[in-house]
């Protein structure tokens, strides 16, 4: 009795010793330099958040911000790589909603678990997608293209690949307004631009940076706004929402996760910083400029949005067929 006795007042002293040394590495951190980890190439808009964001809080915490970029194999390469590093807040996934609300429902093998592999720390921005037609198109408004799309069946709708956002995104929009549209994918954004401003395709969704210049020079036209609201910067452009399809909201969030088991003094140490560095109006000012609207949110937040985004495109993709089978 003795013996087991001793054995348990020994594991308890080794937890409590764990538990002491995990609360003064929360304390100290970051003694070494921390890395973010982005899914693309260098120069698009996860590329940039990571790189403005994570200057701003290397200064703030006094150690270096490396952006190691990790793309291919639609992002889980690097997501595994952060899944499965040290959970400790030196390595973060600059994350959006393919990688962490898509992927577990395309990919059948997929090696983490968005919902148990990652610790949410901030949402960093959001990026509104518009639903845009060619000028030539005999419509000005949602109501009229669902009108037109209802009385000329088999309309084709351009995007950058099957399964990505923008193609569930419109699969939604399908279903909510019991319109028949044909999925064309392509290779990329610039792709189903170029599709739409030939006639090739009648409709597509995207974000604004992609299409100003067209929309400028009239060649394109907007006809309405993704998001759940009317986006601050043009109060002009009505939501889906508003056209007749209640509840219709795609989130479109680029944040920032840590590998599950992160220390919470850790997540709250990188929220303020991360947050503080979005409401710095200088980093604001850019990143809207490149079409990002800063955000910041709280850990708890996130993993609300994470949630609720996995439980959306999960429904999409059935309804799309879409599949990865690799």
């Amino acid at each position: 009795m003795k013996a087991k006795q001793l054995t348990m007042a020994i594991a308890a002293l080794a937890w409590a010793l764990l538990a002491t040394a995990t609360d003064c590495a929360a304390q100290n951190f970051p003694t070494k330099p921390i890395r973010f980890i982005v899914p693309f190439a260098g120069g698009g808009s996860p590329d940039v958040l990571a790189r403005v964001v994570g200057k701003q809080v290397g200064e703030a915490l006094g150690q270096p911000v490396l952006v190691e970029n990790k793309p291919g194999a639609s992002g889980i390469i690097a997501a595994e790589t952060v899944a499965k590093a040290p959970p400790d807040g030196y390595t973060i996934f600059v994350s959006s909603v393919p990688h962490l609300a898509i992927n577990p429902h395309m990919f059948p093998k997929l090696p983490y678990d968005p919902l148990k592999d990652f610790a949410p720390i901030s949402i960093g921005v959001s990026t509104q997608l518009f639903l845009v037609v060619n000028s030539s198109l005999p419509v000005r408004s949602i109501e009229e293209f669902i009108t037109y799309a209802k009385a000329h069946p088999g309309l084709t709708y351009g995007t950058p690949g099957t399964g990505s956002q923008h193609h569930l995104a419109m699969e939604l929009f399908k279903q909510g307004a019991k319109i028949d549209l044909v999925h064309v994918p392509y290779k990329g954004v610039s792709q189903a631009t170029t599709a739409l401003l030939a006639n090739e395709v009648t409709v597509i969704l995207t974000s604004y940076p992609t299409i100003a210049s067209h929309v400028k020079a009239g060649k394109l036209r907007l006809l309405a706004i993704a998001e759940g609201k009317r986006y601050a910067r043009m109060p002009e452009v009505p939501t889906i929402a508003e056209a007749g399809l209640p509840g219709y909201r795609i989130s479109t969030e680029i944040g920032f996760v840590a590998p599950s088991g992160t220390p919470k003094p850790v997540i709250e140490k990188l929220n303020s910083e991360i947050v503080k560095a979005l409401k710095t109006p200088e980093i604001a000012q850019r990143l809207i400029t490149l079409g990002m609207e800063p955000v910041g949110s709280t850990p708890e937040q996130y993993t609300e949005s994470i949630r609720a985004n996995y439980e959306l495109y999960g429904k999409l993709v059935k309804i799309s067929g879409a599949r990865n089978t690799d």
